[in-house]
């Protein structure tokens, strides 16, 4: 087995790992350097715990998609590096992906204090976001886990689509001949209500219920809707986009869960009046408006979000780079304190590292 050589997949030695950075039920992530370059990567940790032959087949299938796309708005995928399988751990490689290093993710930048965000730095943040989702749905790809700490953001200012550990190509083939998918993605405070009640066929307004959640969050520095379960966040969902009826969406009650979940009734749309003490921009509200319809064939899609007058009118988009530049510091939401009473910090009981002096606040809505 030493003999062994694999010359499109180096040795993990090849890079220094310098500080934990992510952690989730996907594993880990590092902030890492490559020893000979000195270029800065990040290093995601694949879990093998679980497999008891062979490689994570939702491994593969991240890795395929990350292969597949490439553009300024996704993160990149450098390389996949491995240890070597020896005695000491039972013949078992650790597989990492190895991506470009971005120094925050939005989760961490909004729930800095010191970090402000003008109109026009909201704008670019998410018409990056969009282009970012308008180039993955042209490529036939689903995200389905938008959320804020999983959009990455560099120094530079551009923002990177990343995390595509539950994204899988999706058909555009006649309704009846789709293959299902699974309803159990994207993290309930982001989940769309269509996966809520049990929908199996579904496509990219999945991914841009997330986008209008995330667009929220850029002014209330926080997720908006922060259910304890699915019910819960169907009720939410109701409390600020009006009852699911089927005068406002058709065929509602065709979905697997609508007669088993509890719907609230009578419940006015109040999107733009509960955002609108946040969200001064008119054009902005609008546009959040279409993209947390609650029907998915009326959603907004992400060409026509792109061409919403929220863009192209004054103030126009402007660089992140200046404002960045002012904090020295990367951030992630792995890094800040619980995000709200009662949970406990990402770290596992670790307090926010003693050398960032950028200040931080529990964010609530």
């Amino acid at each position: 087995m030493d003999d062994l050589e694999f010359p499109y997949c180096p040795d993990s030695n090849k890079y220094e790992k310098l500080t934990k950075i992510g952690q989730g039920t996907f594993g880990e992530v590092f902030k890492a350097r490559d020893r000979t370059t000195r270029k800065l990567v990040a290093m995601k940790k694949v879990l093998m715990e679980n497999e008891k032959e062979g490689f994570p087949i939702t491994a593969l299938r991240e890795i395929k998609i990350l292969q597949l796309l490439k553009h300024e708005n996704v993160v990149d995928l450098i390389e996949i590096a491995r240890t070597r399988a020896t005695s000491y751990n039972r013949m078992k490689s650790t597989f990492y992906l190895i991506f470009e290093f971005c120094e925050h993710d939005l989760a961490g930048l909004l729930s800095n204090a010191h970090v402000k965000f003008s109109l026009g730095e909201i704008k670019k943040v998410m018409q990056q976001l969009l282009n970012g989702l308008y180039y993955i749905h042209s490529s036939k790809i689903l995200h389905r886990d938008m959320k804020a700490a999983n959009i990455l953001i560099t120094k530079n200012g551009v923002l990177k689509l990343a995390d595509f550990g539950l994204a899988r190509a999706f058909s555009v083939t006649a309704k009846d001949k789709m293959k299902l998918l699974t309803n159990r993605v994207v993290t309930l405070w982001y989940r769309p209500p269509e996966l809520l009640l049990g929908e199996r066929i579904y496509g990219p307004p999945i991914d841009m219920w997330g986008a209008g959640c995330i667009m929220a969050e850029m002014w209330t520095r926080t997720p908006i809707m922060q259910g304890k379960t699915e019910q819960h966040q169907l009720q939410l969902i109701s409390q600020l986009c009006g009852s699911i009826t089927k005068d406002v969406w058709p065929n509602v009650d065709k979905l697997e869960l609508y007669d088993k979940m509890e719907l609230p009734q009578g419940q006015k749309r109040k999107v733009r009046e509960r955002l609108k003490p946040y969200v001064q921009d008119k054009h902005g509200i609008d546009l959040l408006d279409s993209l947390l319809t609650l029907d998915p064939t009326k959603r907004i899609d992400s060409d026509l979000a792109l061409n919403h007058d929220f863009f192209w009118l004054d103030p126009p988009p402007c660089d992140l780079k200046e404002m960045l530049s002012q904090h020295q510091t990367s951030m992630f939401e792995y890094l800040t304190p619980a995000r709200r009473p009662g949970q406990k910090p990402a770290q596992g009981g670790n307090r926010r590292p003693t050398q960032m002096p950028d200040q931080h606040f529990e964010r609530v809505f």
